[in-house]
């Protein structure tokens, strides 16, 4: 949307949050240290042709995290920048296998429960979701198409038969890593891993049919199952590498 069709107070804010972003850079750059007072306010209004409430509001937004703070009668000063709080799996990466084990063994706990939650309580919609998107990902199956997406809105669609928000929102959090990459087992990029679909619909179809029985022992063990042998072949794949390694030093 061009800014002259916008509402004077959406322009007034699309240009502070413009002006905002320049002084950002040139902060986190360090054309201003520490200590140094940025341009005043009326030399930023000549520089960006904007009123000195945009120019307000953009230094707000700066102040308001934490980069500038303004002195009565002195002007704005740059402070040192807040340390950034790391969020929970913000390093998480499927390209060592160490970090697919750790995954895998985090799944291995919530999805089974997971899965015994849904057999106790799932709605006849939610199994009618369950058995569509099982059914995706046998049709994924059969015609050599990618089953990654299909994959993981069938673990999705379990999640949120749980009736619990907060499994299908972790779920959503850690899905970079849900799906193992095969080119860790020397595969081409993007391929799945190896024997990872050979049983893929028969393991899905054991734990569907848990869940349509309203059996949450059966679902426990079925989702085990399935979780269970992708985490023994990552851990054997990562014992063969350790050895190879091992070999080469000698």
């Amino acid at each position: 949307m061009d800014l002259e069709a916008m509402p004077a107070e959406a322009q007034n804010k699309s240009l502070a949050f413009r002006i905002s972003s320049a002084l950002r850079r040139d902060l986190v750059n360090g054309v201003f240290r520490v200590g140094d007072r940025l341009p005043s306010e009326s030399t930023l209004t000549r520089e960006y042709s904007v009123s000195r409430t945009v120019v307000r509001e953009a230094i707000a937004i700066l102040r308001a995290d934490g980069l500038v703070e303004a002195r009565k009668g002195a002007g704005v000063f740059a402070l040192a920048a807040a340390p950034v709080v790391e969020q929970p799996f913000h390093d998480l990466t499927t390209e060592r296998i160490s970090s697919v084990i750790e995954l895998l063994e985090l799944r291995t706990v919530f999805e089974v429960e997971a899965a015994a939650l849904a057999a106790s309580r799932r709605s006849a919609t939610q199994i009618e979701e369950i058995v569509e998107v099982h059914r995706i990902v046998g049709e994924c199956l059969r015609s050599g198409a990618p089953t990654r997406d299909a994959d993981f809105n069938f673990h999705m669609a379990i999640a949120q038969a749980t009736q619990n928000r907060r499994f299908p929102e972790f779920l959503q959090l850690i899905r970079t890593g849900i799906i193992p990459r095969g080119d860790l087992q020397g595969s081409p990029p993007g391929a799945r891993p190896k024997d990872y679909n050979q049983h893929l619909q028969q393991e899905h179809a054991a734990i569907v049919d848990a869940i349509i029985e309203g059996d949450p022992e059966a679902a426990r063990v079925h989702m085990r199952a399935h979780l269970k042998g992708s985490l023994e072949r990552y851990r054997a794949l990562l014992r063969s590498q350790t050895s190879a390694r091992v070999e080469v030093r000698l």
